[in-house]
């Protein structure tokens, strides 16, 4: 059986703040506070704002560096397709056909390796993990229960994560 798509994935949130945080981690703590009052949380999305692009090098890039972890890739492969017809193959035995398959992945995943790199022609030189991270978290609730959730949230037990203050009820 297939679950109902939610309607509002591909479309810009709707809501009034209802609380605003440095962190993911107060904002899910704000929500699993209106979940434990048995709000429809349903109705509430978190929103992580001011976004940036954060690419933190882990490493120089060498040949060497290239053809080890095309060997690796490489073996993972010749692991699999190894099993594969050592499972399927009757009378086949370990040395005769996964061993020579897992060296054969390697050597085949170190010649991509290196061939890949050298294609690279000394660009990007060096490897890195790429993370996109928000520097606010807002959580958003529909209009119609927005005012309840703010009242629930005024509640809340205080761990120096306040919720935004309301500011028509100035």
């Amino acid at each position: 059986m297939q679950t109902p798509r939610d309607p509002r994935l591909g479309n810009q949130p709707r809501g009034e703040e209802i609380a605003a945080y440095d962190t993911y981690l107060q904002a899910q703590r704000t929500v699993d506070f209106l979940s434990d009052s048995e709000f429809p949380v349903q109705k509430v999305t978190i929103v992580g704002t001011d976004l940036k692009m954060v690419e933190r090098i882990t490493g120089r890039r060498t040949y060497m560096h290239a053809a080890l972890q095309g060997a690796a890739s490489g073996a993972w492969l010749g692991v699999f397709l190894g099993l594969m017809f050592l499972l399927l193959s009757p009378g086949a035995t370990l040395v005769g056909i996964f061993i020579p398959a897992l060296l054969i992945g390697a050597g085949f995943g170190m010649l991509w390796g290196v061939v890949g790199h050298a294609l690279t022609g000394g660009r990007r030189d060096f490897s890195s993990t790429s993370q996109v991270m928000a520097s606010r978290f807002a959580v958003l609730c529909l209009a119609e229960s927005a005012d309840e959730a703010r009242r629930l949230l005024a509640t809340m037990p205080a761990d120096g994560a306040a919720p935004v203050a309301d500011d028509r009820e100035a």
